[in-house]
C-alpha cells in the first residue's frame, strides 16, 4: 500500500474511535435508562441491568460500526478539502481512483467486522439477552421489592404484593402471595415476612408470621383454610420461559427459511456488511467541499442521507416480513438505490462540466 493511501486511511481511523465511543455511550445510556426503571421497581437486579445493556450494545454494533465509518469518512475527507490537502494530492498526481481505493479498503475491512457481528455475534447476543431476562423474571428476591407494587413471577402464575418492604432488613409487612399450580389456587396472607438463606441451601426461604393459607381446587370441590403463627416457603425459581424470537435464530438455520419473517431477518443480516461498504463509498462524494467551508459543513447533509437510507431499509424489512415484497429483490433494492446514489454523486462533477460546455 502506498504512502498516500496509508495517510488517507489513517485520517479516517483517527476520528473513528471517538465517534464510536460517543455512539456507544449514547445508545448504552438510552438502553440503561429503560432497564434501570425496571430495576427501580424491583423487577431486575442491578447486575442484570448491566449485563442486558452489554448484550444490547453488542447487538447494536452492526449499526454503530457502519455509522462510525460513514461519519469518519465524511469528517476526514472534508478536512482534507478544507485544508487544501486534497488539492495538493491531486496536483501531485495522486488520482481520485487511489483516494477511492483507500476508502474502499477501509470500508471492506470494516464490512468484514460488521459481517461477524451481523451473522454470528448479534443472534448469539439476542439469545443470551432473552435467557438472562427470562431468568430474572423467573426468580424472586424480597430485597428487590417495593411496597404497594404487584410482582408477577413464574410467567404470571405467582403474584406477590407487600404493603411495606424494608429491603435492608429483608422484612415485609402485610404480604399477599397468590400461586396457581397444578390446577390449584393458593392464597397466603401474612402480617409479616422475612427472607433468609439457610446454610447449604440453593434457594432463599421466606418465613411468614401470623397469617392464613387458603387453598382451592380448580373444580371448586375442595377448599382448605389454615391459620398459622409461623410458616416457611421456598422462593424457588419458576420455570424459565425464554422468548423465542427470529432475531435470535442462528444464521445457518435461516439459510433454509421459507417464512417471510425469517427471509427478512436473513436478508437484513446479509445486507448489513454490504451497506457498510456502500456507505463508506457514498461518504466520499458527500465530503466534497471548498476550503472556505467549515470542517463539519458536510456532516448535516450526510446525516440526513444516512437517516433516509436506514429508514428505507427498515421499511423494506418490514414489508418483506409482511409478505408485501417478494424475497427478491426484497431488501436488496435499498442497496441498489444506495449504489445508484453513490455512482451519481461520483459522476456529478463531470456531469456539471459536460452541461456547462453545452451551454457555451
Amino acid at each position: 500500500m502506498l504512502l498516500a493511501e496509508r495517510y488517507i486511511i489513517r485520517e479516517i481511523i483517527k476520528p473513528a474511535a471517538l465517534i464510536c465511543a460517543v455512539l456507544v455511550f449514547i445508545y448504552g445510556s438510552f438502553i440503561a435508562a429503560r432497564y434501570w426503571a425496571a430495576a427501580a421497581q424491583g423487577e431486575l437486579p442491578g447486575t442484570t441491568v448491566m449485563i442486558l445493556v452489554f448484550y444490547r450494545i453488542a447487538i447494536a454494533m452492526e449499526v454503530l460500526l457502519p455509522t462510525t465509518l460513514y461519519l469518519s469518512v465524511v469528517i476526514a475527507i472534508s478536512r482534507l478539502y478544507r485544508d487544501g490537502e486534497m488539492t495538493a494530492m491531486l496536483a501531485c498526481g495522486i488520482s481520485p481512483f487511489r483516494i477511492t481505493m483507500a476508502v474502499f479498503i477501509t470500508g471492506l475491512l470494516t464490512a468484514v467486522l460488521v459481517a461477524c457481528f451481523s451473522l454470528s455475534i448479534r443472534p448469539w447476543a439476542w439469545e443470551q439477552f432473552f435467557m438472562v431476562k427470562a431468568r430474572a423474571k423467573a426468580s424472586f428476591d424480597l430485597r428487590r421489592m417495593k411496597g404497594g407494587i404487584f410482582y408477577e413471577i413464574w410467567n404470571g402464575r405467582r403474584v406477590i404484593f407487600a404493603e411495606r418492604v424494608n429491603g435492608g432488613k429483608n422484612r415485609a409487612e402485610n404480604i399477599f402471595i397468590q400461586t396457581r399450580n397444578n390446577g390449584k389456587l393458593q392464597v397466603i396472607f401474612a402480617k409479616e415476612a422475612r427472607q433468609y438463606l439457610p446454610e447449604r441451601a440453593a434457594v432463599p426461604m421466606l418465613i411468614l408470621y401470623n397469617g392464613r393459607d387458603y387453598e382451592f381446587s380448580q373444580t371448586g370441590d375442595r377448599e382448605v383454610i389454615l391459620q398459622f403463627e409461623q410458616s416457611e416457603m421456598a422462593l424457588e425459581p419458576g420455570e424459565i420461559v425464554k422468548e423465542e424470537k427470529i432475531k435470535a435464530s442462528p444464521t445457518r438455520r435461516l439459510l433454509h427459511a421459507r417464512d417471510s419473517r425469517e427471509v427478512a431477518e436473513l436478508e437484513w443480516r446479509l445486507i448489513t456488511p454490504v451497506s457498510t461498504l456502500l456507505l463508506a463509498l457514498l461518504a466520499l462524494p458527500l465530503s466534497r467541499s471548498s476550503p472556505r467551508r467549515g470542517r463539519y459543513a458536510s456532516v448535516p447533509l450526510a446525516i440526513l442521507v444516512f437517516a433516509a437510507y436506514y429508514n428505507l431499509a427498515a421499511i423494506a424489512k418490514k414489508w418483506v416480513a409482511q409478505g408485501l415484497i417478494d424475497a427478491f429483490p426484497g431488501l436488496w433494492w435499498s442497496q441498489i438505490m444506495l449504489l445508484g446514489l453513490a455512482v451519481f454523486l461520483f459522476w456529478l462533477p463531470e456531469l456539471k462540466v459536460i452541461f456547462s460546455r453545452r451551454r457555451m
